[in-house]
Order: C-alpha cells, then structure tokens, then sequence
C-alpha cells in the first residue's frame, strides 16, 4: 500500500467514513471535503495523521493542508474508496445547512470551482510562455519555427481561457456546459466585428473575462428556468435553442457592454492605484495584507481580476506584488532557524523553506510562522517592502499559477532583474523584521501539548 494510499485510508476513517462524504476537490496544497455531519469528524485525530500540515474550517467542509503533491495524490486514492469523482457532489449536497454560506462565501466559492480546475493549464502554459520569452529575449533558440511551436503550446490556455472559463461557468452555476461554452464563445467570435448596434461596430473580446462570468451565469440561471416551464415532449429541444436565442441577444445588448465597462473600471483601477506616483504604497499594503487575506480565502476574489488584466494588458502587475507576501514568509522562516533552539523546528522548517522558495508557502505558515504568532507579522512586513518594490519598478507577470522564484519565469523579460530584487527585499526584510522582533521559543517536548504545533508535515 503507497504511502498516499495510507494517509487516505486514516483521513477517510476520521472524517466519518464513506458515508459522511458528499463532495472533495484539491487545489495544489490542499484537500477539500464536504460532509454531511461535522460532529463526526475527529479533528485532534485527523490532525495527527502523519502528512497532515494543517485543517482549516470552510462551511459544512474542512480543508486539509498536505502539500504540494500530496494533496493531488491523496485526494485521487480518496476518490476510489469513497465512489465519489473530484468536483462531483451527491444529490443531498443540496440539503445541507446553508447557515454558514452568506452570498460573499457564496461567490468565492464558487469562483474558486470556476479557476481552480484551470490551474495545470496556467501554470503549463504560462512556464512554456515564460520560458519561450526568455529564450528569445536573449537569443538561446535560433530556430523560429520552434521558438513558434513553443508559443503555440504556451499561448493556447490564454487563447481559449474565455471558453474554458464559460463552461465551468455554466456548471458552477447548474446550467449546460457547453452552452456556457457557446455563450463564451459568441464575446469572443470574430464574426462579432461585422455586427453594428446602435450604429457602432461590437468589439470582439470586450469585457473579457468579466463579460464571460456575467454572460455565462445569466445563460445558467435562464437555461434552468426555461427546463422548469417545458413540456417534457418538447423540453429537450426548446430549452437549448431558446437559451441560446434569448442569453446570445442579452450578451449582444446588455451583458458584454456591462462586462465592458465593468473591465475598464478594473483595469483603470488598478493602473491608478499600483502605476501612479504612490503606487509604491499601494503596493506596500497589498503585499502586506495578502497573508491573512489567503487565509480567509478572500484571495479566490482576486482571480478574474488578474484574468483581466492579462487580457487587457498582457500582463498582471498585481501577481508580482502579491507573490511578495510568500518572500516574507521565507525570510521570516529564516529568521526563526538561527533563533530557535528547538531541533524539531529547525526540522519542520529544514523540510519546507526550498518549497516556500518555490511559491508554496502553507507549509510555513501553518507550521511555522503562525503558531509563533510574531514571525508571522515579521512575514507580512517583509512581503510589504517587497511589494511596494514591484510596484515602484512596475513589474508584471504575462502568466499566472506560480509565485516565488518560478514567477521569474512569466515576467516581462526586461523585468525579471527587477523581480529577483523584490525578491530578495523581501527575504532580508522579513528575516530582520522577525528576528527584531522575536518570537517565544517552543521546548521540543511541549510543543504539540503547548502550542498546537504540528511536524508531520
């Protein structure tokens, strides 16, 4: 039996069984699972499965931190045993309490199942993108016609995203994926160029991504309605067409003119607040909020904005500066190794810096920095001087999907110097900022009975 295997078979035992299980999903560090009873779960238990880094509390479900690549491999094995497939719920899923879920959880929610399965492609393609942009910045590739391969691989989950972004749209929504993908696909159509309304020629891509989410929700929310009100005799050929019909002319008059003005709003925004003369604080106090906002999960938030932007602009100059905030958390890990005289510290932290230096920061956080509770502000300060750096030079990430040094490879070629500067800003500042400040050294022997601390990971 695989080691993945194991840890699915104790996680499964102490969630309640197969039974309580309604829904899981993973994203890159971590298990989602939706149950039916929470009083079942045996939390102290679950928590000291070895692997288990952290569990954190969403709704009717618990979230499991295992890890990059743990986290994909146990939520397949967990899959098998329980019959359920990842992102799929039962029918009673719609019967649980809804106390807990006011419209804002709601709405992140739920733009996190429309993103998330997007993440692979993000990071594939946006590595292939990034790497070929380098390769040609500096000439290490000759032979065009593969450095042209190379951005067709690269470039093809942005080329499509809107259509891929509209069919999870659809299902997130309860709606036909396909129509959604048919109504994403109507905004990005070239056709729409030779359309005049009101006597202006449509604008093919308006709105991007934000004319997608509207537009494919509203079709979800109609194509629903329409089935409730058919004859079965006819449902099965009226429900399309009029859904079609009826959103296809919506997006076409109202809804893509709205994602439109919707999208410039944001871009304007953000060029006003992050390019302008105090842009450099802007950038400050986003990279130096980003930690306790990941920690809520009102991150999920910032995604189609960054979507957006790289629609718009090419690049998202927000990812860099929010990529700062995982720079603190190493710098402040750091910190805590030269302090700390406890060998199972230094441990835990021995086995997670090189991952937080490659963007995958819960490991730190949850086993380090915020049990210690000072070294986790010292992260935040560090990622703050970071961020205003990014934001004072302007760098920008033609990618997304990676942070840390990877994120080196998805920015602008002229500004990856740049980048690695802020980098390192924010290493050094949050090393100093944590070891000024201090933190409470945990005795290895009271560590787990004192603080809540957990090595497993």
């Amino acid at each position: 039996m695989s080691k993945e295997r194991d840890m699915a078979v104790s996680i499964l035992e102490n969630l309640g069984g197969k039974e309580n299980i309604i829904s899981m999903t993973n994203c890159m560090t971590r298990l989602r699972v939706e149950v039916k009873d929470k009083s079942l779960i045996k939390r102290e238990e679950l928590a000291a499965i070895n692997g288990v880094i952290k569990l954190l509390e969403s709704g009717e479900g618990i979230q499991i931190v295992l890890g990059p690549g743990a986290a994909s491999k146990v939520a397949v094995e967990l899959s098998k045993m329980v019959g359920v497939k990842l992102g799929d719920a039962k029918e009673i899923k719609e019967a649980i309490n809804e106390k807990n879920k006011t419209p804002f959880k709601l709405m992140l929610k739920r733009i996190a199942s429309i993103f998330i399965p997007l993440i692979p492609g993000l990071i594939g393609g946006g590595l292939i993108q990034g790497i070929t942009n380098v390769a040609t910045k500096f000439q290490w590739i000759a032979n065009e016609n593969l450095l042209a391969m190379l951005s067709l691989l690269g470039s093809t989950i942005f080329t499509y995203m809107g259509i891929m972004v509209g069919m999870n749209t659809a299902r997130e929504f309860g709606g036909s994926p396909t129509i959604g993908g048919i109504i994403a696909g109507i905004i990005y159509n070239p056709a729409l160029a030779n359309i005049q309304i009101a006597g202006k020629a449509l604008t093919v891509g308006r709105g991007g991504i934000i004319s997608v989410l509207i537009a494919a929700a509203f079709a979800s929310f109609l194509e629903k309605n329409i089935r409730k009100k058919m004859p079965n005799t006819i449902e099965l050929l009226a429900t399309p067409l009029l859904t079609i019909l009826i959103a296809g002319f919506a997006t076409l008059y109202i809804l893509q003119p709205v994602g439109g003005i919707i999208a410039d709003g944001i871009g304007q925004t953000v060029n006003t607040v992050i390019s302008g003369k105090a842009g450099f604080i802007t950038g400050f106090i986003l990279a130096g909020t980003f930690l306790p906002l990941v920690m809520t999960g009102l991150h999920q938030g910032l995604t189609p904005i960054h979507v957006q932007l790289l629609e718009s602009t090419g690049v998202t100059v927000l990812l860099p500066i929010l990529a700062m905030a995982g720079a603190g958390q190493v710098g402040a890990a750091l910190a805590v190794y030269v302090k700390t005289k406890s060998k199972q510290l230094k441990k835990t932290i021995e086995g997670s810096i090189l991952v937080g230096i490659f963007g995958i920061g819960e490991p730190l956080i949850y086993g380090v920095t915020l049990p210690l509770g000072r070294p986790f502000i010292g992260a935040c300060i560090g990622g703050a001087f970071g961020g205003a750096v990014q934001a004072l030079l302007g760098v920008g990430a033609k990618g997304l999907g990676l942070s840390g040094i990877p994120l080196a490879a998805l920015i602008q070629p002229e500004k990856i110097a740049f980048y690695l500067l802020g980098l390192v800003v924010s290493y050094i500042m949050g090393f100093a900022a944590t070891y000024v400040m201090g933190f409470d050294d945990p005795v290895d022997d009271r560590i787990m009975e004192d603080n809540g601390f957990s090595f497993n990971a």
